[in-house]
């Protein structure tokens, strides 16, 4: 059982939220910063290491979930996953247009790696297509093993740390991290 901070509540709807934000509903989008912010604020401060930036990025995150809020499609992926991913977005956005080079921590590479590869492969697909991709890697992913599965997923769903996995999965750190790299090479090779 994870830590009583990882705990959520689960009845919280995110998708009917973000339709009350397409219809206009400013108390929808209150009801989910009420409901996600630490947690955003969180995965965007992994990104950009700065308490001040990370509560810009949230800010911006939430104009633009406000303002995108129609465009969400439930046959596409998840609410809660598509709110994290535009805090995701909106922090990686602000490292890479930062004027000072900043060094990424493994964390944050590989999030910054997987965005800029989701872009691409956005870009490039027609729904179809995406929607076998989506098939296939789910089929790579139930190929890896429990624990590198499950560590891949607390880092690029839930947007923990490599400390809070460790915690959370009960193993060593050094341990977690070779997970993590093993599972994304697997994942690499499976999906080529």
């Amino acid at each position: 059982m994870p830590p009583a901070a990882f705990v959520t509540d689960d009845s919280f709807d995110h998708a009917l939220a973000l339709e009350a934000c397409a219809r206009g509903d400013r108390h929808a989008l209150q009801r989910i910063y009420e409901h996600e912010s630490r947690y955003l604020l969180g995965v965007a401060l992994r990104i950009v290491r700065n308490r001040a930036a990370a509560e810009d990025v949230l800010h911006d995150a939430f104009v633009a979930i406000w303002s995108k809020a129609h465009s969400f499609d439930a046959a596409r992926g998840a609410a809660r996953g598509w709110i994290y991913s535009i805090v995701r977005h909106a922090a990686l956005n602000r490292v890479r247009s930062s004027a000072r080079e900043t060094a990424l921590d493994e964390p944050a590479a590989a999030a910054h790696e997987a965005s800029a590869a989701m872009a691409a492969w956005q870009e490039e697909g027609d729904a179809l297509s995406r929607q076998a991709q989506l098939g296939r890697l789910g089929q790579c992913l139930e190929g890896l093993e429990p624990q590198r599965r499950e560590c891949l997923l607390h880092a690029y769903v839930d947007g923990c740390s490599h400390s809070e996995i460790a915690a959370r999965v009960q193993a060593p750190l050094g341990t977690v991290k070779a997970w993590i790299q093993r599972g994304l090479r697997a994942l690499r090779e499976c999906m080529q």
